[in-house]
């Protein structure tokens, strides 16, 4: 269940590449507090090499079970949001899928492979908010090691042996 929710812009680079297989590379470059008054995929700066979209608004959801992993976030003393990519079929071959606060949900996104996935600064108004967010429901969870059940070594000498199954010949 999300606790809280809001929504930040993203500016995203396309920037050209001299590669034999792909003609451009996607990259997140910046998150902005909240969506921005320009249509997505609006071009912001156009160059030779590189041009600059601001890609649109995406919600950011807060969920009060991570909160101590925006609390380290926001410790590293440059906070960031992991901003995730998609491919798609409409104009401009990418979409934005998922903005999240929570390092660990941001390695998550990296598993695949198939998403772009970029770390981008936290906007200080964001900063704020997540950190009020975390101060309002962050519970300290001590670490409980579990223990595992011991192994009985007599186990396996008191199963049944199994049938063996005949191979293909009917052996």
């Amino acid at each position: 269940m999300a606790g809280e929710a809001f929504e930040v812009g993203i500016v995203v680079e396309r920037r050209r590449l001299k590669s034999p297989w792909a003609e451009f590379a996607w990259v997140p470059v910046a998150a902005l507090p909240g969506p921005a008054a320009a249509a997505p995929w609006s071009v912001l700066d156009d160059g030779p090499d590189r041009t600059t979209f601001y890609a649109g608004a995406v919600e950011v959801a807060l969920h009060r079970t991570e909160t101590g992993n925006y609390r380290d976030n926001l410790a590293t003393g440059a906070p960031a949001l992991w901003v995730s990519l998609r491919e798609s079929t409409d104009d401009p071959g990418v979409a934005l899928a998922i903005v999240t606060p929570d390092p660990a949900e941001g390695e998550g996104l990296t598993e695949t492979g198939a998403a772009i996935v970029e770390a981008v600064p936290m906007p200080p108004a964001v900063r704020e908010r997540v950190a009020a967010f975390v101060a309002a429901h962050h519970v300290e969870r001590p670490f409980v090691k579990r223990k595992r059940d011991r192994a009985n070594p007599e186990a396996l000498a008191l199963r049944p042996k199994a049938e063996k199954l005949p191979n293909e010949d009917g052996q």
